[in-house]
């Protein structure tokens, strides 16, 4: 028999047990935690950043009948959030130079300025022309406001392209119109000046014979 008792009869004191303790930083609820702030954090900042994603533009702070000469007492600002590029473009920044302009059609209190309803006077003295025009003529993202020139290409292989119009501005373009293929057809309003108007006949008939066709001109 052996005797493990010491001295005074006790027995030998015990070593403590080492528990193999994992670092904090490598516990997995810890992990996640830090995750969720950051993530957190992300998504706060990405907040703030699109929180003032705006345009200011002016609307009308009374009823302005068409042919008045626009002044700071008839317009105020608003800020807009637009969800395109081309939807803001269709209506009057507030940085805008506003000299001169006049409306050009009646617009409503509180209604946004359209940029095809704020011209000058010679624009104000404009003939509006419709024009039927086959889809494959045009660029396919043509705007109101865009800038272009109106060819006439002949039925007639034959015979050449005409230029009937430079530098004419669109008012209003409809969505394609008719069954998909060479048929489809958009509306396009275009504003003739007085001087525009004199090529109007010649035009015309020109059109008779062949379709029209739309390029448009770099901002």
């Amino acid at each position: 028999m052996v005797d493990t008792a010491g001295r005074g009869g006790f027995g030998a004191p015990s070593i403590p047990a080492q528990r193999n303790q994992r670092a904090r930083w490598k516990d997995g609820r810890l992990v996640l935690g830090v995750l969720l702030v950051a993530i957190t954090a992300l998504a706060g900042a990405k907040l703030l950043s699109s929180a003032d994603d705006t345009t200011t533009i002016w609307a009308a702070k009374r009823d302005l009948p068409a042919g008045t000469k626009l002044t700071g007492e008839d317009l105020t600002t608003v800020r807009v959030r637009f969800t395109s590029g081309q939807d803001a473009e269709q209506y009057v920044a507030a940085d805008a130079e506003m000299k001169g302009l006049i409306v050009a059609r009646a617009v409503d209190a509180g209604e946004f300025l359209p940029r095809d309803a704020a011209v000058t006077q010679a624009d104000s003295s404009r003939t509006e022309l419709p024009l039927s025009v086959a889809s494959g003529k045009l660029p396919s993202d043509t705007a109101d406001g865009d800038r272009v020139d109106i060819w006439v290409v002949p039925k007639d292989d034959e015979q050449a392209a005409k230029l009937l119009w430079s530098n004419i501005r669109v008012l209003q373009i409809d969505a394609v119109k008719g069954v998909a293929g060479g048929s489809a057809r958009r509306q396009v309003l275009v504003a003739l000046t007085p001087k525009d108007l004199q090529k109007l006949p010649a035009a015309l008939t020109a059109m008779s014979q062949g379709e029209p066709t739309l390029v448009r001109r770099a901002a």
